[in-house]
């Protein structure tokens, strides 16, 4: 498989020759006001630009939205995307707003869901901890697995709980995709992985190559990749925790 990040939790994933776009955000920089209630209120979304062309993104098999939030799918993806691509979701109240944006061939998520002989596995997350999940509502992640391939885990936005645990215990995956940037609102504590939930899926499944994106790129991020990096390196994470920039890709 090649991993590469292109911004925030928007990767392109060639696996078992099939190219997948995962979360598009495709807006160019500064196109939506910061998210309110939380750090650098005089910066817009995104902070940084595509690190690839737009038009280069929608040149893939198929799209997988884990949920609907603004850094995840935005207008310039319904935009720009073939209204004819298959996209996968996470539930139906996701299709519908999905299909009312022009696309025709939208799918629900499930545990046994497939494309193209590749397995597609939903798997559950928590976007935080407490109160602020009733106002942050449901996400997913995606577990892909084939004959030719490694088993890869993307987690989406999700902090570490039992959830992440439980996937980790079903599939076992070698490569897990994580979202660490710490994002979080001024209360209410991390919407997803900051380091030390990073730390437990190291723990839980020390062989595996862990990728951390989903960071650096919209206003609410608190985790930088320096900090990140260190922290790998003082915890012994090296070659199993990889933190990419922008643009950047993996061959596994």
């Amino acid at each position: 498989m090649n991993i590469q990040l292109i911004r925030n939790a928007t990767l392109i994933v060639n696996y078992a020759g099939v190219r997948f776009l995962i979360d598009p955000f495709l807006a160019e920089k500064g196109s939506y006001p910061p998210f309110a209630n939380s750090l650098r209120q005089d910066q817009n979304n995104p902070l940084v630009d595509l690190p690839v062309a737009v038009e280069q993104l929608a040149q893939v098999d198929a799209v997988i939205v884990t949920h609907l939030h603004l850094d995840h799918y935005d207008a310039r993806a319904a935009e720009v995307l073939p209204l004819d691509i298959p996209m996968f979701v996470q539930n139906e109240a996701d299709a519908d707003k999905v299909r009312q944006d022009g696309f025709r061939q939208v799918t629900v998520l499930g545990e046994d869901s497939s494309f193209q002989g590749i397995s597609l596995s939903k798997t559950a997350g928590e976007h935080g901890r407490g109160e602020v999940l009733q106002r942050l509502g449901h996400v997913c992640g995606v577990v892909f697995r084939h004959t030719d391939e490694q088993t890869l885990y993307v987690a989406g936005d999700t902090v570490w709980y039992e959830g992440v645990q439980q996937a980790l215990d079903t599939y076992q995956p070698q490569v897990i995709v994580v979202n660490g940037g710490d994002n979080q609102f001024l209360q209410g504590g991390s919407l997803v992985m900051g380091k030390e939930d990073i730390y437990e899926v190291f723990q839980a499944a020390p062989e595996a190559t862990i990728i951390s994106v989903h960071m650096e790129a919209v206003n609410h991020w608190t985790l930088s990749r320096d900090e990140l990096r260190s922290y790998v390196e003082e915890k012994g994470m090296q070659g199993h925790v990889l933190v990419p920039e922008d643009g950047e890709s993996y061959a596994l």
